[in-house]
């Protein structure tokens, strides 16, 4: 039994030496870094929309910072743009627009513009500091318009800042006065108002001084510094002293006053 235990033993013995004789495994290199991540795509989800350049829209600078497409689409652009685009396109053509929706409204914030007949572009690029120089308040003339609405203008985040009128001209006011401004100025709706703006090859518009239903029911918009424009239907209350406004259609501008001579 003694000699039959000791071939046991030593192959015992063999097989746990063999065990430990092993290499031991090589430890693992350094990680390898991760795959980079792809750029993301600005244009991956930025509608395009091809459409006919139907009519400019202008602001009362007399620069060109919208167009309209004849399926209904508003187009709005930054305006130190103006020149580049209007010698890139002409109504009438077919462009094509990517840029940005705003929800709940056909507008269309445009990145980038491009007709397609002649392939030339126009994208959306800051300005250069300084290029367009300050702007010249007595290029702004007294003006006045009336006529119903046509199309209510509205900013890229969805505030109104306009109306289009039938006669093609623009009446324009400060956003945050939209909101109130907005149940007397739907489609369909008359509208007088006078303010201070610029005519052009592309159109007319003008910033709002006052504005309403009818000539006589103007409401002045900037009735002085902190004060809120007064809603329609509340009797006015004292008036203080006012400025020089704008004058009505066809009346000619007040003469200026002589300047008293040197004491």
């Amino acid at each position: 039994m003694r000699q039959l235990q000791r071939p046991l033993v030593l192959a015992t013995l063999l097989l746990a030496a063999g065990a430990f004789a092993q290499p031991a495994p090589t430890p693992p290199g350094p990680l390898a870094p991760p795959p980079p991540l792809a750029a993301p795509q600005a244009d991956a989800a930025m509608p395009t929309v091809t459409g006919r350049l139907q009519q400019w829209l202008v602001n009362p600078n007399g620069e060109v910072d919208g167009f309209l497409l004849a399926d209904g689409t508003q187009v709005a652009f930054a305006p130190h743009l103006s020149a580049e685009l209007l010698q890139t396109a002409s109504l009438g053509d077919t462009v094509q627009v990517g840029g940005w929706r705003t929800p709940g409204l056909p507008v269309l914030r445009a990145n980038s513009v491009t007709a397609t007949a002649s392939g030339r572009s126009v994208v959306d690029t800051p300005p250069v500091p300084g290029a367009r120089g300050p702007r010249d308040p007595g290029a702004l003339t007294a003006m006045s318009a009336s006529g119903r609405v046509t199309r209510v203008l509205y900013t890229d985040r969805g505030d109104a800042n306009g109306v289009l009128l039938d006669g093609g001209s623009i009446v324009r006011f400060p956003p945050h006065l939209g909101t109130m401004l907005l149940p007397g100025l739907q489609v369909g709706a008359t509208v007088h108002a006078r303010g201070w703006g610029s005519r052009s090859a592309q159109g007319s518009a003008l910033e709002a001084t006052a504005i309403g239903p009818t000539a006589q029911a103007m409401q002045e918009l900037f009735a002085g510094p902190g004060v809120a424009p007064r809603p329609r239907g509340e009797p006015r209350g004292p008036r203080g002293p006012r400025g020089p406004q704008p004058p009505m259609a066809g009346q000619p501008l007040p003469p200026t006053p002589p300047t008293p001579p040197a004491s």
